[in-house]
């Protein structure tokens, strides 16, 4: 029985990360525009419907962070605001913006890369993710691949300041 189960775990574990690679892809993407690396897919019945990722410089839109960008494509192709049944997979702890529009979209599950101990919203500085006082919680997985999407995000941030010393 203990064997099927720790079977059962990997193999879950092992499809979240094969979603949350899909997601690092987008985050690669944000990275080519020079964007904060951030990349999300959302799944529904074992099916990627939704992949997006920050470009709030790009489009000069506070709004267009990987998350509202994703949930707005899934919702559109579900046809329903409603994402009841979806995962959301982040490279990086959704803020408290995307955190709100997560509860608000009904999705079903969040499942992290890297924590965000500064602004993050799924456990670090808040989280609205969880929040018995809403009508709606949502479940909760941190830290899949989680030194991949950190290192991204921190080797980003290192060449940003690179670039700004050799500017000076």
């Amino acid at each position: 029985m203990a064997d099927a189960v720790k079977k059962m775990e990997k193999r879950e574990y092992s499809l979240q990360e094969k979603y949350m690679k899909e997601a690092l892809k987008q985050a690669k993407k944000a990275e080519v525009l020079e964007e904060v690396p951030i990349g999300c897919v959302i799944v529904h019945e074992g099916k990627v419907i939704a992949r997006a990722y920050n470009r709030r410089n790009t489009d000069k839109n506070t709004l267009a962070h990987a998350e509202m960008t994703a949930i707005k494509k899934a919702s559109k192709k579900l046809g329903d605001w409603r994402l009841e049944g979806c995962s959301l997979y982040v490279t990086l702890e959704p803020c408290q913006m995307c955190a709100g529009a997560i509860v608000q979209a009904r999705v079903s599950e969040v499942i992290m890369g890297a924590m965000n101990p500064k602004a993050g919203c799924g456990g670090s500085v808040l989280n609205l993710l969880e929040m018995e006082e809403f009508n709606h919680q949502v479940k909760v997985t941190r830290g899949v691949l989680e030194k991949e999407c950190s290192s991204m995000l921190s080797d980003f941030f290192k060449r940003l300041r690179e670039k700004k010393k050799e500017r000076k």
